[in-house]
């Protein structure tokens, strides 16, 4: 038995099969959803829908600022989500419904009388509830009109949508610029509450501020009169001015000092006081006298040594120039001597001068102190004063410009595109609705259609055979116009069925018989095989006929006889005419002398027929005998190929116990018929019979159906005519 692949592979062309042998049941599903979703859409009340275009503008405050009044930037995305929440307010919504008087309209109070009266469940059981308040009547029309309202912002922009859905074309305008309005009107109003409490609030707070001011005021004013203050800012730039002073001449009197007292110091450590010692003195020695006579004594010096290189120390002019030298030291040393007295009374008196300026600083300094004190107590009331004017003016100035402007407030929205009242309604998308309903319900179809066929449980094709069933298809049989409809075989014999290979009128039955045939013929060129067993699952598949066309096709060339062995419900004797109470197996097998009498020859057949004969009450005992194997050895001598008819295997054992008697099983499935499992419980049985299956054979095949659906049988029959075999 050859088994199936285990690798599944997709069939799309199967898929495909399956669709069009639907497709008349999915268009007619399709056709039926969509006429009544037709009928749907009519009734339903169409919808209008109309838009407002609002501009949301971030605006400054006019009492503080934006963010003291609001709490947040008039630029800020949160403030614009803000007032998209606003829009969708409940309230503001309720503030509509009251300004059109909604409760009047039918559309949106529940409750209203032109609405008429629906049946309730609830109420039948319960009873009629009471009337409602008028509290929930409005409570249920604002909840109705507020579902109506959708509030769509345009994205990077400033600009908000507001649309109503009405059944009425003039109502959804009305309403949605109802909405802009109120909205509007509402920012306005919140404004003006604003501004009011501002303005209380100001008002309650300018009493303090100018207690407060007065109060400060008059603590500046005491102090400088108990300061005796006229203007601290001219004192303390007089006194100032002369610390500068004094400072500047303290410093100059201390260099000074230090430079007196570090000549005077050196000038104190000379121990004998002389031309040389008082030249090692700096301030001496830049004394313009002393430089004067420094250079006079150069001279007279030089003088001296150019005559001491002529003359002797007695000549007369050496003693002349050595008293000139002489004369000038004399008068050098008198002035540094002088100049050396005078550096101790200068040390003496730059020091008393700076002890003098030192005194003098420290006196100013402490006047200054004084008046930094005084200075910086009287800044702070000045500040004081100041601050307190400085809040006054503003809080004065805030309060005039809102009182003054409070009724000029403008609010932070405007409408830029108004609604109009729209011509077409918006809902229901009628060809959109019935469009989808066309596609789903044709999707649907579809969908049914897989799900049938995988329910489908028979074999339909030839692909199936091998797919469900694992063996060979030995041939397929088109269904035949006799196979529909009851033929009385004793008027119209040769109309039967079973003689359809010779008198019959389809061409396509006839070769399919021959590829049948040619197919056992290439099945058993290993093993020959000369009596062949014909079984089904269940009655009613067409083996009788598929054998007995079989043994016709077979008859053309060798001696063939078809033995009925269904002895529980036999069809041979009936489909060829034969008498009543003709000979047959039973006959054969229970008396083997009267086997020559139960083979009948049937001349436009060309084949011989053993009939079952009277139905024994066990047939089976009597196919087990030893006297069916020992005629049936008697006829293998006689004929080239013997056919038996059996029982179906579904019921009962007879094909199962023959199957072991003869040389090949072939197993006729009816298409579209028989349930798969069915089909292979009895291939099972007969395989677990050690029988030899030499294939199925797929009968009564409705050709022009499967060529509709996309099936190709073209191959195994030829040249088919439609027309002859529907």
């Amino acid at each position: 038995m050859n088994k199936s692949s285990a690798v599944e592979v997709i069939d799309l062309a199967h898929y495909w099969h399956v669709v069009r042998r639907q497709l008349k049941k999915i268009i007619a599903l399709a056709a039926v959803i969509t006429i009544l979703t037709v009928l749907v859409v009519l009734s339903l009340t169409p919808k209008y829908s109309a838009t407002t275009t609002l501009l949301i503008e971030s605006e400054e405050a006019r009492i503080l600022s934006i963010e003291e009044v609001y709490g947040m930037s008039g630029k800020s995305s949160e403030y614009l989500l803000t007032q998209f929440e606003i829009l969708k307010s409940r309230a503001l919504a309720q503030r509509v419904v009251k300004e059109l008087k909604l409760v009047n309209v039918a559309e949106f109070n529940p409750y209203h009388a032109g609405r008429g009266k629906k049946f309730s469940i609830k109420a039948f059981i319960f009873g009629e509830p009471e009337a409602p308040t008028q509290e929930q009547i409005l409570a249920k029309t604002v909840d109705t009109f507020w579902a109506s309202i959708s509030i769509s912002p345009v994205r990077k922009t400033q600009l908000v949508k507001i649309s109503v859905e009405s059944e009425s074309a003039q109502m959804a305008a009305m309403a949605s610029n109802a909405v802009a309005t109120a909205y509007i009107q509402s920012q306005l109003e919140a404004k003006v509450g604003l501004t009011k409490q501002a303005v209380d609030w100001l008002s309650e707070r300018m009493g303090g501020l100018k207690t407060r001011l007065n109060d400060s005021e008059n603590q500046l004013q005491a102090y400088r009169d108990k300061n005796q203050l006229v203007d601290v800012k001219g004192v303390n730039t007089l006194v100032a001015k002369e610390l500068d002073r004094i400072t500047e001449k303290l410093v100059d009197a201390r260099s000074k000092k230090l430079e007196y007292q570090s000549t005077f110091q050196q000038l104190q450590a000379i121990t004998e006081i002389n031309l040389a010692s008082l030249s090692n003195l700096p301030v001496i020695l830049r004394n313009p006298l002393v430089v004067t006579l420094r250079q006079n004594e150069s001279s007279a010096a030089l003088k001296v040594a150019e005559l001491s290189k002529r003359y002797g120390p007695k000549h007369p002019r050496m003693v002349a120039a050595q008293s000139d030298l002489v004369a000038v030291q004399a008068s050098l040393l008198k002035q540094m001597k002088r100049l050396a007295n005078g550096i101790e009374n200068d040390f003496l008196v730059a020091k008393i001068q700076e002890a003098s300026l030192e005194k003098a600083f420290q006196k100013v300094k402490s006047s200054v102190q004084n008046i930094n004190r005084t200075e910086f107590a009287l800044n702070g009331y000045v500040r004081e004063v100041r601050g307190n004017r400085a809040l006054y003016d503003t809080f004065l100035k805030r309060i005039r410009e809102t009182s003054e402007t409070g009724s000029l407030q403008t609010a932070n929205a405007r409408i830029v595109d108004p609604a109009v009242k729209p011509i077409s309604p918006v809902k229901p998308k009628k060809k959109l609705i019935v469009m989808l309903a066309l596609v789903v319900s044709l999707m649907f179809g579809v969908a049914l259609a897989f799900l049938l066929d995988a329910l489908d449980a028979t074999i339909k094709n030839a692909e199936e055979v091998d797919h469900k069933l694992g063996f060979a298809l030995l041939g397929i049989l088109p269904l035949l116009k006799g196979m529909r409809d009851k033929i009385d075989v004793t008027r119209e014999p040769n109309k039967a069925p079973i003689r359809a290979f010779v008198h019959g009128e389809s061409a396509g039955f006839k070769e399919s018989i021959r590829t049948l045939r040619t197919g056992l013929t290439l099945a058993s060129l290993e093993a020959p095989v000369q009596v062949m067993l014909f079984t089904s699952t269940v009655p009613g598949e067409g083996k009788t006929t598929t054998s007995a066309n079989l043994a016709t096709a077979y008859g053309q060339m060798e001696k063939v006889l078809l033995i009925d062995a269904d002895m529980r419900r036999p069809t041979v004797a009936k489909q060829l005419n034969l008498p009543a109470g003709s000979k047959g197996l039973s006959n054969a097998v229970a008396y083997p002398e009267t086997l020559d009498e139960s083979i009948h020859s049937i001349e436009d057949l060309r084949i011989d027929v053993m009939p079952s004969g009277p139905i024994p009450p066990n047939p089976l005992e009597l196919l087990a005998s030893k006297n069916f194997n020992e005629v049936l050895e008697k006829l293998k001598g006689r004929y080239d190929r013997i056919i038996i008819d059996s029982a179906p295997t579904h019921l009962v054992s007879d094909a199962a116990y023959l199957s072991t008697l003869v040389d090949g099983v072939v197993y006729v499935v009816k298409a579209d018929s028989t349930n798969d499992k069915l089909v292979k419980s009895g291939l099972k049985r007969l395989d677990e019979s050690n029988a030899r299956i030499l294939g199925v054979v797929l009968n009564q095949l409705d050709l022009e159906k499967e060529a509709k659906y996309g099936g190709d049988y073209s191959y195994s029959y030829g040249a088919y005519d439609y027309s002859t075999n529907s």
